[in-house]
């Protein structure tokens, strides 16, 4: 059964959808901030959505453009006219064409790939827009929700196509500006202009565009009137980045997605403000004041540091009457009046830092009169004193209560509390608590944050948003104290981990988490500013794991004969997958194990619980012993598979196999169902067989496994809240109680059936022996007699089939065969399957016993009007599943399955891509999940050493031309530019015994 405390593939779609639609998405004419359009991946689909969004060419005028002459339209003057033309032509007004036409070619597109989770930002790939404001340098401002707290790659396209390499210079820690950096000796063919900061120009009622990539047009001008200039900072939601100490400007312009970063031009096309967001529902646009963007500008061009001061504190602009409310001094507010006769209110303190040496001295509701002995109304004076006395002490004189109240506190470094550095392990990454997380959280500004709980955090339940504060007891302040406690931790050791939640961050609470050093990398990195990049090394390698203790417990007597007979064979097994493959995008199962050979270990699961050989496997025995396990045996056909546990490591506890009944079971007979409940309790419900009828379930749009060719036992008031197995009155096991898995729509539904244990005493005389499964490789369905009849089927085959099993009266049909074997040459779909090797056939079982240990097999068909026999060759089907995995610019990628073969018919030849990692190159050039590689660089690659041959050695930031099909085999050429700085290459491969290793490629 899923075991979901984060569903990956809920999780990892909501990676894109929290970090674009977050910034999007909302309550009516709730803000959002316009950010980027996101590039819209698929899930594990076999029918992926559109590919990154391609900005189209600007279209030609439609007439009533003011008559003058245009520059030549290949050129980037040219372009920029038809942009200009374009709002000349809504407008009529030649001014503004005129101005569009000399601003345009100095905004770009940016392409967005947030390569990890950080602090307030999902990793995700997006669209955005920026302008150059200094061209000698190669400088663009955007936001900061543009340029990223966190590791990013971008990428920006100028208007005649052109594509350059961005590298972040610098990001507000509070405010939504950046910058980035390009190179201007790349650009050969343009040749932008810088546009100038007017921060004065923004005044009530004055006319502006808003030029940008708007919902992913490559150049779209917006008209709108400036309406307000002392909005609040628009709030994007809880654990989301928020700007606050500042005042935004108000348009009526609906902006939307893509056009972050948006210049807001006047008629001169001079900057007035920085696009930032918009209210949903309401076309109406917020923009950020430019203060305090050019005086970072300035200094950044000076190559200075930016500094920027805080106080802990966030203040709210209030007008005059509720200050009056506050306690406002009637001769205090007649000062203010009178020192600044045009505003109409003062700041005072809504927020205080837990913690900080603020706490104790200011507090919410206080009036802020003067800093530094000068009254201050307005928020950019207060931040022009706090960014200039960083390391120093200012003096504050505060109305609280009608009240003078004078202080004097240090000025923080918001730099300090602004985390640039994370640490990466076991897909997790971490940072430092920021100053932005704390003020949700409403707590110091310490411990560790949980960007993405990945695979480690996600299989102990650990949400993102979590902050841990003890390691094995010991602090986690920061994020050195972190790295030194999981420093000590090796493959598979255990730490408990205490955090708390902004669901209830009064309180705290402790899980325990499994140390990773197998399925991923481990890294440290830091923000380097001054090359654009985070650079990583290794985290310490960690000790070697700790030998597992020997461990005993006994099993609980119980007075229903069959529970007190099974509970020595019935162990909780918990499976947790590190990467989504074969269609499978959960990561967290847990389910009922049968063991049914004590000496060896071997443990039956249903394949929703342990899906795929690649995961970590526990077994737990009597609620009390929890032991390693691995994966042994997928079954291939059917909802089975064989974990192992090392018997040593139970000590004395008594264990036995239980005792398996084989035998056809009939409806009506009374059965008993024994199993696990999640919380480890055995469980029993007597009741009766209400029938014994084919599986049917329906296909899977991800190609995952989807049991078929067999008969599940249905019961009276079947028990839905355990799995386990099915009993006689001694105990007997008649058959396994299983979980099937299969899609609903784009719902994943689980589906409680009985299962006769036949196929599990073969599968496991199979494991005992090494002995191959053999398959006919068709898809069988169940047709009535009369049904074959009426399409052709003898008198005679009618009468045998009836007298084969008088009580069904049914025929087998062909509904599907499995792509590349040798059955889907000589067979075709509506065949009658009427015998192999002479033996009349019937039943699913049937089949497959026919087949199991044959090479090859003389099927007899019916088909059209006659009989026919054709002789066949069987396929040879191990039980290892997945043996090897490679990551490669962000996608998970493998051999072709055999799910993807058996349910749509396909060849499996060609490289399936199973998942991607969002702010991939995988995810930005669309390298979606259900595809197949065919050739790289129009050399064929069959299988993975052909493709990593052809890919290995190349430079980074190189691009590769691939050929993909989808699972209609629909051909698609797609390039992709290599990015092995933050998505290098590696390998994973499954040995002999079942135990995985990984290697770095390059």
């Amino acid at each position: 059964m899923l075991r979901q405390s984060r569903c990956a593939s809920l999780c990892l779609l909501l990676s894109w959808a929290c970090a674009g639609a977050a910034l999007a998405d909302g309550a009516p004419a709730s803000p959002a901030p316009t950010s980027a359009a996101p590039v819209a991946p698929a899930a594990a689909v076999p029918e992926p959505p559109p590919g990154p969004v391609q900005p189209p060419s600007p279209v030609p005028p439609q007439g009533g453009a003011p008559s003058r002459t245009s520059p030549p339209l290949g050129t980037p003057e040219g372009q920029g006219a038809i942009a200009a033309e374009q709002a000349a032509a809504v407008e009529e007004n030649p001014d503004w064409a005129v101005t569009l036409q000399r601003i345009a070619s100095s905004v770009v597109s940016i392409d967005v790939d947030q390569t990890r989770a950080f602090d307030t930002e999902w990793n995700n790939s997006a669209q955005a827009t920026g302008f150059v404001v200094d061209a000698e340098h190669g400088l663009i401002l955007t936001n900061r929700h543009v340029v990223t707290p966190g590791p990013v790659t971008a990428e920006a396209t100028f208007l005649n196509r052109e594509e350059v390499q961005l590298y972040p210079v610098y990001r507000d820690p509070v405010h939504d500006f950046g910058f980035y950096r390009y190179d201007p000796q790349k650009l050969r063919f343009i040749k932008p202009r810088a546009l100038a900061l007017y921060p004065e120009g923004a005044q009530i009622g004055r006319e502006i565009r808003v030029v940008g990539n708007n919902a992913g047009e490559q150049l779209s001008i917006l008209a709108g009137t400036l309406a307000r200039l002392d909005r609040d900072a628009p709030e994007y939601g809880v654990t989301k980045y928020n700007d606050f100490n500042t005042f935004y400007l108000q348009a009526a312009s609906g902006t939307s997605g893509g056009s972050s970063g948006s210049p807001v031009i006047d008629i001169r096309g001079r900057v007035i403000a920085l696009n930032a967001g918009g209210a949903n529902g309401a076309a109406s646009s917020f923009y950020l004041p430019l203060g305090r963007v050019r005086r970072a500008l300035n200094l950044i061009q000076q190559g200075k540091p930016v500094s920027r001061g805080t106080l802990y504190t966030v203040f709210n602009y209030m007008p005059y009457d509720e200050l009056e409310r506050l306690g406002l001094d009637a001769a205090t507010e007649a000062a203010v009046r009178k020192d600044f006769p045009r505003y109409t209110g003062m700041l005072v303190v809504t927020e205080v830092l837990p913690g900080s040496p603020s706490e104790k001295v200011l507090q919410p509701g206080d009036i802020l009169l003067r800093l530094n002995r000068h009254f201050v109304a307005q928020f950019e004076p207060l931040e022009d004193v706090l960014d200039s006395s960083v390391g120093s002490d200012v003096e504050l004189e505060l109305e609280r209560g009608g009240k003078l109240v004078s202080a004097k506190l240090p000025v923080a470094d918001l730099h300090a509390i602004t985390p640039s550095a994370y640490a990466e392990f076991g897909d997790a990454v971490v940072n430092t608590l920021s100053y932005q997380q704390a003020r949700h959280f409403n707590v110091p500004a310490r411990g560790v944050y949980v960007a993405n709980p990945g695979y480690v955090f996600g299989a102990a339940g650990i949400p993102r948003g979590a902050v841990i504060l003890k390691l094995n007891g010991s602090s986690t302040d920061t994020l050195q104290q972190f790295e030194a406690g999981i420093a000590q931790l090796g493959d598979g050791d255990r730490a408990t981990a205490r955090y708390l939640t902004i669901d209830d961050p009064n309180n705290t609470e402790l899980h325990v988490v499994r140390m990773d050093r197998l399925w991923f990398p481990t890294h440290h990195c830091d923000r380097d500013d001054g090359a654009g990049l985070w650079d990583c090394r290794d985290l310490a390698s960690g000790p070697a794991p700790k030998p597992v203790p020997v461990s005993s417990t006994a099993f609980p007597h119980f007075s229903d004969p069959r529970m007190d007979a099974l509970a020595p064979s019935l162990v909780m097994v918990t499976f947790d997958m590190p990467y989504s493959v074969s269609g499978i995008t959960e990561r967290n199962y847990h389910g009922t194990g049968l063991v049914v050979d004590a000496a060896r270990g071997l443990v039956v699961v249903d394949r929703n619980t342990v899906p795929v050989s690649v995961g970590d496997v526990t077994i737990t025995f009597a609620g009390t012993v929890q032991v390693p396990g691995r994966v042994v045996y997928v079954h291939p056909l059917h909802n089975y598979a064989v974990v192992a546990y090392d018997p040593r490591l139970i000590g004395t506890t008594p264990v036995r196999a239980a005792k398996l009944a084989p035998r056809e079971l009939t409806p009506g007979e009374q059965v008993w169902a024994v199993g696990l409940g999640t919380d480890s309790q055995m469980r029993s419900r007597g009741t009766q067989i209400a029938g014994i009828e084919p599986l049917e379930l329906p296909l899977s749009r991800t190609m995952r496994f989807r049991d078929s060719n067999i008969e599940t036992v249905q019961l009276v008031n079947p028990p839905a809240e355990f799995d386990g197995v099915l009993t006689d009155k001694s105990g007997n096991v008649l058959g396994t109680w299983s979980s099937f898995a299969y899609e609903n729509g784009r719902e994943i539904a689980q589906d409680t059936r009985g299962v006769p244990i036949d196929i599990v005493s073969d599968m496991i005389d199979r494991v005992r022996t090494q002995r191959p499964l053999h398959s006919l490789d068709a898809e069988l369905g169940v047709l009535p007699l009369a049904s074959a009849r009426q399409i052709g089927l003898s008198d005679a085959w009618s009468q045998r089939l009836a007298q084969h099993t008088p009580t069904r009266r049914e025929a087998l049909t062909l509904v599907r065969l499995v792509g590349g074997s040798d059955a889907a040459e000589r067979l075709q779909q509506g065949d009658l399957l009427l015998a192999i090797d002479g033996a009349v056939v019937t039943r699913f079982r049937e089949v497959e016993r026919a087949a199991a240990d044959k090479d090859h097999v003389k099927v007899t068909v019916w088909r059209g009007q006659s009989e026919q026999t054709v002789d066949v060759a069987t396929t040879q089907l191990p039980g290892t599943d997945v043996d090897r995995l490679v990551q490669w610019g962000g996608a998970t990628l493998q051999a072709p399955h055999r799910a993807m073969s058996v349910q749509r018919g396909i060849e499996p030849k060609g490289i399936y891509v199973a998942y991607f990692a969002y702010g991939s190159p995988a995810t930005r050039y669309g390298l979606y999940p259900g595809r197949r590689i065919m050739e790289v660089d129009g050399v064929p690659t069959p299988d993975l050493d052909s493709f990593l041959k052809a890919v290995t050695g190349r430079p980074d930031r190189s691009s590769v031309r691939l050929k993909t099909i989808t699972w209609n085999n629909a051909p698609e050429v797609i390039t992709l530019k290599l990015d092995k700085h933050y998505w290098p290459a590696y390998e994973l491969t499954r040995s002999a015994t079942g135990s995985w290793a990984r290697h770095a490629l390059e």
